[in-house]
């Protein structure tokens, strides 16, 4: 993956050549390179970063979340999994596990306990 000013190198130089080959001679890149990022910008896409393709499980996020945190962090995945079957998912448990994981982690961040220094007080 090209960085951004790698990234807008490129896009000058096919600018100023209008010729792949050309930009890709100056940039010091392959051709299929200069070829993809051009591709990109026409279209309107994300030059930098690539987006995440939608998973299965997206539909059923909030579900997910409510659930982890009506249960403040305890609810398993095998519980929350049965849930979404119910609700229509129709991918694995694996999948929900994953999922069940990174929304506790998230829930736990967000309610960390923050420790303070013990100060005493020497009047």
């Amino acid at each position: 993956m090209k960085s951004g000013t790698e990234i807008s190198e490129i896009l000058n130089a096919y600018d100023l050549t209008r010729s792949v080959w050309a930009a890709a001679d100056l940039v010091g890149c392959h051709p299929r390179t200069v070829q993809r990022y051009v591709r990109l910008r026409d279209a309107g896409g994300n030059l930098v970063g690539r987006e995440r393709p939608g998973r299965l499980i997206d539909p059923f996020l909030e579900k997910v979340e409510e659930k982890v945190e009506a249960s403040r962090g305890k609810i398993r995945a095998d519980i929350v999994h049965e849930t979404l079957v119910a609700m229509g998912f129709t991918g694995t448990e694996r999948t929900t596990r994953r999922t069940v994981a990174e929304a506790k982690k998230a829930y736990k961040v967000g309610r960390r306990r923050v420790y303070r220094p013990w100060i005493s007080s020497l009047n």
